[in-house]
């Protein structure tokens, strides 16, 4: 087992890691399946990929995430548009004598007859999926934020804590000194009939 790796991020890291999520995006995958295929290449763990990409690597390709997006859109309905033809191709098959058609036609045009009944109903499934994923995502770096934000306040909490008792103790420390001076300015002395009395000084 390989283990996972917690220095810093180099450039070339961050480079691999956003051409990897482009690809994914433009070819209409998960963020989180190129998280885990950068996790795979940098030996660290898909997690940290995916804080990684949502803290900082996002940021600098902002125009490539756009870019990716058109072409992922562009290459959907080109697809669509093939599975729309699909009913034309049926008509044209049946005008095809059997006599002409081959194996391979056959396989071929039932291939794209079972991919093409499905295929907008799983593109709504993934896309949901995916903004599910990202929402997913954008609500753990908040969280972790959130959380380093109280993890600060709570030092600061024990700080001041510690400073008022260390004051308290001073404050105790003064009471019994002042007391003790007190005590010390008592003294004795002898009245005329022989007796001792206190006398403060």
């Amino acid at each position: 087992m390989t283990a996972t790796r917690q220095d810093a991020w180099t450039q070339d890291e961050d480079l691999l890691l956003a051409e990897v999520v482009l690809r994914h995006i433009r070819e209409g995958g998960t963020q989180l399946a190129a998280f885990e295929e950068v996790a795979k290449k940098l030996s660290r763990t898909s997690a940290a990929c995916g804080f990684r990409w949502n803290s900082y690597v996002r940021k600098q390709y902002k125009t490539g995430i756009e870019l990716a997006k058109k072409q992922r859109k562009e290459h959907r309905k080109k697809r669509k548009s093939n599975s729309k033809s699909i009913p034309q191709q049926t008509s044209d098959y049946s005008r095809i004598s059997t006599n002409n058609l081959t194996l391979d036609e056959v396989i071929h045009f039932l291939q794209q007859l079972d991919t093409s009944v499905k295929v907008d109903e799983l593109q709504n499934e993934n896309e949901r999926l995916q903004k599910e994923v990202q929402n997913f995502e954008e609500k753990i770096v908040e969280l972790k934020k959130e959380n380093h934000e109280l993890k600060e306040k709570i030092q600061e909490i024990e700080s001041d804590y510690h400073a008022l008792i260390e004051i308290m103790e001073r404050a105790r420390r003064m009471v019994v000194l002042n007391e003790e001076e007190r005590e010390q300015k008592v003294k004795f002395q002898m009245d005329k009939n022989g007796n001792l009395e206190r006398v403060e000084k």
